[in-house]
Parts: structure tokens; sequence; C-alpha cells
């Protein structure tokens, strides 16, 4: 198929120009593709905005960035309604939302107000101002990039609700040495990513995730995804586990991981791979869990203490 062609070259194209991101760039094309949103998160200057950047470039599709800082007002993400006094009359002014790939950089840096203003449009692919609908074109895709919290000043958690829209929270680690060797020699002279060229077009991308959604998923790996989900409410540690939002967005990921490795069924390790990607933001720790441990820790003993089922390719 020449849409799944055109899928790999896009992942090639990204990984000979973003140096030792692989485990990232693989979950952006799975949050992509099974219509989600995602949260880049790492230290400053280890190129988060850069692997957005580039992966919108690849893409044949209308991109908007939106530089976060505590004075953004909702108004400057979702829109406008004023009174223009050359015509007399009140004008719609739609924000830098209505996009099919909208990078919020430095999310954690705007207030929790400002951070809401992505609520709607998150999850109904529209947003109202004044009363108007404004429709969104689709694929929309959200990438939101931060920085860990405990390393700065100025910033604001996000709202769980705001969180629960984000399908997975990516981590991104520095190259190693080579790799990043590699990387300074490339931008010695000049920057690859002003060489990239659209490879996907937004039809493509739509084909691509309505033949996500026909991957098959037997009952036996259902019940492996749900035993996981249920797994987070009921840990001693957690005081509020995953939601219903989280068992559909860690099914469409793991039936985008299994369309991107050309299987029409998703395996129990597809599951078992991506649910720490769509778990971790989402849970919060109890009091005394968060004295005693930290997420990561606590979401790796829960993936651990859940027996992975026997593969089976009974996918319907």
């Amino acid at each position: 198929m020449e849409a799944y062609h055109k899928l790999t070259m896009a992942k090639d194209t990204i990984n000979h120009i973003i140096l030792g991101q692989e485990s990232a760039i693989d979950l952006l094309f799975t949050a992509l593709l099974s219509n989600g949103h995602v949260i880049l998160e790492s230290v400053p200057g280890s190129g988060k905005t850069k692997l957005a950047k580039t992966f919108a470039k690849i893409i044949d599709g209308q991109f908007n960035r939106i530089q976060f800082t505590p004075d953004v007002l909702p108004s400057d993400v979702t829109g406008i309604r004023f009174f223009n006094p050359k015509t007399q009359e009140f004008e719609l002014l739609t924000g830098p939302v209505k996009t099919n790939i909208l990078l919020a950089d430095e999310i954690n840096r705007a207030t929790p107000r400002t951070q809401s203003s992505l609520l709607e449009v998150m999850e109904e692919h529209q947003t109202t101002i004044d009363g108007t609908t404004i429709e969104i074109p689709l694929p929309f895709f959200v990438i939101a990039t931060q920085n860990p919290i405990e390393s700065n000043h100025g910033t604001f958690p996000l709202p769980e609700a705001q969180l629960d829209r984000f399908s997975m929270k990516i981590m991104m680690d520095y190259p190693g040495y080579e790799q990043e060797k590699e990387i300074l020699l490339n931008q010695r002279l000049s920057d690859p990513i002003e060489e990239v060229k659209p490879i996907l077009s937004t039809e493509e991308i739509t084909l691509l995730q309505q033949e996500v959604k026909q991957v098959g998923i037997s009952s036996i790996v259902m019940d492996y995804l749900l035993e996981l989900v249920h797994k987070t409410r009921e840990h001693k540690d957690i005081e509020l586990g995953v939601s219903s939002r989280a068992a559909l967005a860690l099914m469409r990921a793991g039936q985008a991981r299994a369309f991107i490795d050309d299987r029409d069924f998703v395996s129990p390790q597809d599951i078992k791979s991506i649910a720490s990607h769509v778990f971790e933001h989402r849970i919060i720790l109890s009091m005394e869990g968060a004295i005693r441990t930290e997420k990561t820790e606590v979401v790796r003993e829960l993936i651990q203490s859940v027996e992975v089922p026997v593969e089976a390719r009974t996918a319907r």
C-alpha cells in the first residue's frame, strides 16, 4: 500500500535527522495513527521542539505553534470575536488551534486556565468562541512539550482533565556519545531540517487512521489490557487510577503499534510496551505513595505484576 510505504519513508527521514530518538519517533507515529495527542518531556535543549517541527514538516498539512508563557490567554489559543471599526461589525478571528498539527511549546509555562482552553478541541475537534462552534480540520494532532516541573521555576502542573486528553507521554533521553557527535557534524554547516519535504498528505494520514481501527484484538489481549487498567485503580500507592478514556487510548495505541509493525492483530507485547506511556501521566499517587516512591516505579511494578498471556493470532 502506497500510504504505508510513505509512512515508513517518513519514519526513516525523521530518524536520519533526529538522531538517538528512535523510540520517541516510533511513539509519535503510534499516537498520530491512533488519533491521539502526546506530551514530549525532557530537559531543556534536548531537541523536543526540533523533533516536533521535523515531524510536522513531513506532513503536507497546516502547522501552527503556540509558545506558551504565563501571560498567554485562552483567547490567544482558541480565538476571539472583535469589533472591526472599519466595517462597524463584530468579526470572528480563529486562533492557532485551527490547524492539523499544533505544537504547544512548553505548555506547562501557561496558567491552568489557558491550558484548559485546549480541552474541547482535543476531545471533540472543535472549539467554541462566544457561542460560535468552529470545526477543526482532520487530522488534528497536538504535540505538547514540557520540561520536568521539578527543574523549572514558573511552571504550572497540567490539570488532571487536561492530562487525560493526552493519549501518551513520551520521555526523551540524551543521545549517545557517537550520536551526539554525529549531530554536531550534521549541523556544522546547516540545519538538515530545512531540507525536509512533505511525505504524507493529510488524506493519507486519515486513511491510515481508519485502517488502524481495523486491526484485530482478541478477547485474551483485551482482558490483559483491562486487567492492567483495573490494577491502577486497586494499587495501594495510587489514589486515582486511569480512566476509560485511557483504556481506549491503550487499545488504539496497541492497534497502531501492530499496524506499524505490519501486523493485522494486536499482541500482548504491543499493550505491555505502550502501557507505561499511557498510564504514567494519568495516575495520581496517594500521599503515602508519593513519599515512598515515584510514578515511574509504581507503573513498572504494576505492569510486571500482571502475567502476560500467551500470544495468539485469533485477532477478531
